[in-house]
């Protein structure tokens, strides 16, 4: 595939979702608060906590690279600088899929069977065009756009997980000794992902990449250099036991480990739901890969098809065992896209045919509904889409730019210059199936991110809501929470600029805000008499979420009536 049209497949992609919007609920704002938190000094950096609480995930990496960007970058909004190193590692992950896989389709068992009278393509061509594949395989990835474009753990331990792939992928051809890339990918990788958060997964992707080395040390093939191979089991070993040590450390292993059961009808609820997420959170990679894995059902333990099938079983095991489902399976992605590309020389052209139609359609009715609705929000017409949005997201103000509008219809002229590509006569490539499904992904993604990013702003952020709570408050003053979880403190810190503190027994501040959920709990932390109700704000996409705001009184003496609103004369929620 032409360099160019790649990199601008990869930039299309990337950058929607990093520029231009709000931090959303609820892992995004609530990492991002932790961030703050660290840039400004207010935590340590070995026990980030937001507020006295500590975050959703227990790592250490992502929170450090956001805040360091923070620091370094002043001059921008934190939430944009914030974002920065997080932009560098979905690319990273985009272009260590593409050499891992490249060096996978290089090893001898995946070369195709060479032509009786040549003319079949050169080693190198064919590994190019097979990580052109899975490259744009990994775009098309459903589950990928949206935690991809966070600013949370799971986006650096996808990163991390990717560059341990190539590392372990490339150590066959690259002599770690002279060229450092393989080796300090591996330690980077290894160590990035147990301070991510996932230590487990970085032990047991180390202890598989042990496994892989000293079966290349063991094996007879005329091209393998045992010397080299057994300098990998040794670096490969000595990195999984040190890095096991440093989460034993840092106090980052945990143990939450659970496997659903089968005898309660809640756990077959489960089982369905994660098979459920597992059909398209990975589409369309997942049966391509079956498929690879039928095709070379009697060659497993070749490398190309064992190493991406390891990688994928420990992110799927990832995901049946612990809580965070979704963001467990975004690591099986590069992997999954590894075996995806590894079926398109194998598949016939009716069925490369159906993979076209369908994500024609799909797409293309996908990017409709999204103008047809785009333009309702302009116009009141039609009205039905018009009057679905004012019902879902009461009080948003459509907005127009022509930045965002002009990049969405070049966009959509690019997505129908690509279908005319290829449904025209061209050069027959391996890649070729995987352009159009890349290409709708994509289309669509940008789509949301510049057309819809407005409503989504205001649909999937805190922002109204903290504003509500800023303007019924003084300029400045302190704030007492009680219930708030970690991305409600830190959207009334950033949307707000509040300053918070969490609620105690003796007031402090002059208004106390608690989450609505939380007020049964509320008599038994603070001192009620002290306080006097406002006012209940409800965030406007959501009416399950909402929040009580109370201001501070004084307590009439003893044997007095109260002032009225105060006291036994405040109102009641």
């Amino acid at each position: 595939m032409p360099r160019l049209a790649l990199l601008l497949f990869c930039l299309a992609y990337v950058l929607p979702g990093f520029l231009g919007r709000g931090p959303w609920k609820n892992a995004d704002i609530a990492a991002f608060g932790t961030m703050r938190e660290l840039a400004a000094g207010n935590t340590s950096w070995l026990h980030p906590q937001l507020l006295g609480q500590a975050g959703e995930f227990e790592a250490l990496a992502p929170y450090w690279l956001g805040a360091l960007a923070i620091k370094a970058l002043p001059f921008l909004d934190p939430a944009l600088a914030a974002r920065i190193p997080f932009g560098l590692l979905l690319a990273l992950t985009l272009l260590c899929t593409w050499y891992a896989v490249y060096y996978l389709a290089r090893s001898p068992q995946a070369q195709p069977v060479a032509f009786a009278f040549g003319g079949e393509a050169s080693p190198v061509d064919y590994a190019r065009a097979i990580a052109d594949a899975a490259l744009l395989a990994l775009i098309a990835s459903l589950g990928l756009a949206q935690l991809s474009h966070e600013t949370t753990p799971a986006l650096a331990q996808l990163g991390f997980t990717a560059l341990v792939f190539y590392a372990v992928a490339a150590s066959a051809y690259r002599n770690a000794w002279k060229v450092m890339g393989p080796a300090l990918g591996l330690v980077v990788g290894l160590a990035g992902l147990a301070l991510s958060g996932a230590p487990t997964v970085a032990a047991l992707l180390g202890a598989g990449s042990t496994l892989v080395a000293l079966g290349r040390a063991q094996s007879t093939r005329p091209d393998n250099n045992p010397a080299h191979a057994w300098r990998w089991v040794l670096l490969t070993g000595i990195l999984t036991l040190a890095v096991a040590a440093l989460s034993w450390a840092l106090d980052l292993w945990r143990w939450r480990i659970e496997i659903p059961g089968l005898e309660s009808p809640a756990d077959r609820k489960e089982w369905r739901s994660m098979a459920r997420l597992l059909v398209w959170f990975t589409w369309p990679t997942w049966p391509l890969a079956a498929w690879t894995l039928w095709r070379w059902r009697r060659q497993l333990t070749s490398r190309h098809v064992a190493l991406p099938l390891w990688f994928a079983l420990v992110a799927l095991a990832a995901t049946v065992t612990t809580t965070a489902s979704d963001r467990s399976l975004l690591l099986s992605l590069p992997p999954l896209a590894a075996l995806a590309a590894f079926a398109l020389p194998t598949l016939k052209r009716s069925v490369a045919s159906l993979i076209d139609w369908f994500t024609l359609l799909f797409f293309t009715g996908c990017a409709i509904i999204i103008w047809v609705i785009w333009i309702a929000m302009q116009t009141g017409m039609p009205r039905q889409p018009a009057a679905n949005v004012a019902k879902l997201a009461p009080g948003f103000e459509p907005s127009f730019s022509w930045l965002a509008f002009l990049a969405a219809a070049l966009a959509t002229l690019a997505w129908a210059w690509l279908v005319k590509w290829r449904a025209g006569r061209q050069r027959a490539a391996v890649w070729k199936s995987m352009v159009l499904p890349a290409g709708g992904a994509t289309l669509c993604w940008l789509l949301l991110m510049t057309l819809w990013l407005p409503l989504l702003d205001y649909a999937r952020s805190y922002a109204p809501l903290s504003r509500q709570v800023a303007a019924r408050v003084e300029p400045g003053a302190c704030v007492e929470v009680h219930g708030l979880n970690s991305a409600q403190v830190a959207a009334f810190q950033y949307h707000g600029q509040l300053q918070l503190r969490r609620a105690g027994a003796k007031a402090v501040c002059p208004y106390l805000v608690v989450d609505a959920d939380a007020q049964d709990t509320l008599s038994d932390t603070v001192d009620m008499p002290e306080w006097a109700y406002l006012a209940k704000l409800r965030r406007p996409t959501d009416k399950n979420e909402n929040v009580a705001l109370y201001k501070r009184v004084s307590v009439a003496p003893s044997g007095q009536a109260a002032e009225p609103g105060t006291a036994s004369g405040r109102q009641r929620p």
